[in-house]
């Protein structure tokens, strides 16, 4: 049960490494280890915080979790797409800057600070549960990169077209699920 709740937090994370990897001219393990090492982080981070803040912070994020999330998805999801039409394929800039880095670590990790809140209710210990969610999170980030960069070298600039895509409608469906439209 704990694999499959670390699998579902993680699924943000592919999409945006899917993205991350299309950037990519050649495949690079650092990049992919850079990605992974961050997302695993804040994917740990988060449940732990949660966990331990369960009661006093619970009714703090509910309300506006969802806008957090959508707004930076929304913010990196149309600079991809704005990007896939400037650059052609051979002249990429590395498009991954610490900077994004951070703020997408930390946009596809808030939805894990209820996970943890949830987690603690459920009697799984915190520690093992942190322990598989990064330990998840970072297999799933790093194969992301080098499935985005296959896609890329088969599909241009389309791949980091539809990797802003998928930033923008997994945005749109936090917001939706949280909103109960």
């Amino acid at each position: 049960m704990l694999v499959l709740v670390a699998l579902g937090l993680s699924m943000d994370t592919l999409a945006v490494s899917v993205g991350a990897g299309s950037s990519l001219r050649s495949g690079r393990v650092g990049h992919a280890l850079r990605i992974g090492a961050s997302f695993a982080f804040f994917q740990m981070m988060m449940p732990l915080a949660g966990g331990l803040l369960a009661d006093t912070c619970r009714d703090l994020i509910e309300a506006y979790d969802h806008w957090i999330v959508f707004s930076l998805l929304a913010l990196v999801g149309a600079k991809m797409l704005y990007e896939s039409f400037e650059k052609d394929c051979d002249g990429r800039n590395e498009p991954m800057t610490r900077r994004r880095l951070l703020v997408l670590s930390l946009a596809t990790s808030v939805d894990a600070f209820a996970a943890g809140i949830s987690l603690v209710f459920m009697d799984y210990p915190l520690w093992v549960a942190v322990a598989v969610i990064g330990a998840v999170t970072f297999w799933v980030a790093f194969t992301g990169v080098f499935i985005g960069q296959w896609c890329s070298c088969r599909l241009g600039r389309q791949a980091e077209f539809l990797g802003g895509l998928i930033l923008l409608g997994l945005g749109i469906r936090v917001l939706i699920e949280h909103l109960g439209i």
